[in-house]
């Protein structure tokens, strides 16, 4: 595990530098992402700096990407944040540069790179970026990376929700407050929905399966996004919606993708979960995961691990 001094010293060593991050992205991969790029533009203006993926269409208003050609990566610095493994980087170039570095806060199940820093303790690569370049004596927090950053720490603490929540998390985003950031217009893109976003969280609790242990699954299948109009990405924006119910705990939501396959999304208020993500082809956070299931009996399949899970979590009293 590699130190912030060490990774300064690499982005000062390229003059090209290209930063990426995982597929679908939130908004704290394109805010660690984005606002890293910015740091180091604004501290050595003379390096060209890309950041690369596909867009979001739904977070447009935080960040676009550049156009990165293959020729880009010869001689690069590319750094990856906010990416567990390497399958979910949005590149399949991303070892096509120079030297490779990881930046995250996820479990470091894949230490892929040359030089890489994880803080499993992180809200968010966000609020790492944040000490990043606190640390540094050339990177410095201007009012426009800090934007950048604000928007991915509030996009993983749920508005500060969350139990990654820390008090260094609040200092960090009273710091970017302080720089006259527009923290409630971030709050209010945060919080915007379509109208077809929201007729899909009314169907979604109709839809929604509760286990008496307070474990939860909903399928979200391609027949309800077509009749609701809406993208995959708008369909998987609600993955927060079971946990408003007092009844539910912990749950699962099954999005169905075009090759009929499905995207599994797994979050919970205790009962670690990424244990049952890894299993089925995936991972992430111990409360908040994403995995795979090839069709509807491994959803359910899914399901029932769950339901052991919680089970065996509140009968040991946890």
């Amino acid at each position: 595990m590699n130190n912030f001094s060490e990774i300064i010293d690499s982005i000062k060593k390229y003059n090209k530098i290209i930063v990426l991050r995982h597929t679908n992205p939130d908004p704290d991969a394109l805010g660690s992402q984005k606002g890293l790029a910015n740091a180091i533009t604004e501290a050595f203006p003379d390096k060209e700096v890309l950041i690369g993926g596909n867009d979001a269409q739904g977070l447009k208003w935080l960040s676009t990407m550049d156009e990165v050609k293959d020729s880009d990566f010869e001689g690069s610095l590319v750094i990856v944040t906010d990416t567990a493994n390497t399958e979910r980087i949005d590149d399949d170039r991303y070892n096509s540069g120079d030297f490779l570095i990881k930046i995250d806060h996820h479990p470091n199940d894949d230490a892929y790179g040359d030089q890489l820093f994880v803080n499993t303790d992180a809200s968010s690569s966000s609020e790492i970026i944040a000490d990043l370049i606190e640390s540094s004596n050339e990177l410095k927090l201007s009012k426009t990376v800090a934007y950048y950053l604000y928007a991915g720490i509030v996009g993983d603490t749920g508005r500060f929700l969350y139990p990654a929540t820390t008090q260094h998390t609040m200092n960090i985003a009273g710091e970017f407050i302080a720089l006259g950031i527009d923290s409630a217009g971030i709050n209010q893109h945060m919080n915007e929905i379509t109208l077809p976003q929201a007729k899909l969280q009314g169907a979604l609790f109709d839809r929604l399966k509760i286990d008496e242990s307070g474990a939860a699954v909903a399928v979200i299948d391609t027949d309800l996004i077509n009749k609701l109009g809406l993208t995959r990405e708008q369909a998987n924006s609600v993955v927060s919606t079971p946990g408003r119910l007092k009844e539910v705990h912990s749950w699962l939501e099954a999005v169905e993708k075009e090759d009929g396959t499905f995207r599994m999304h797994l979050r919970s208020q205790g009962p670690t979960i990424n244990g049952l993500a890894k299993e089925h082809n995936g991972g992430g956070h111990p409360l908040a995961s994403g995995a795979d299931a090839k069709d509807l009996a491994e959803v359910e399949q899914m399901f029932q691990e769950l339901i052991e899970i919680v089970n065996n979590y509140y009968k040991k009293g946890e």
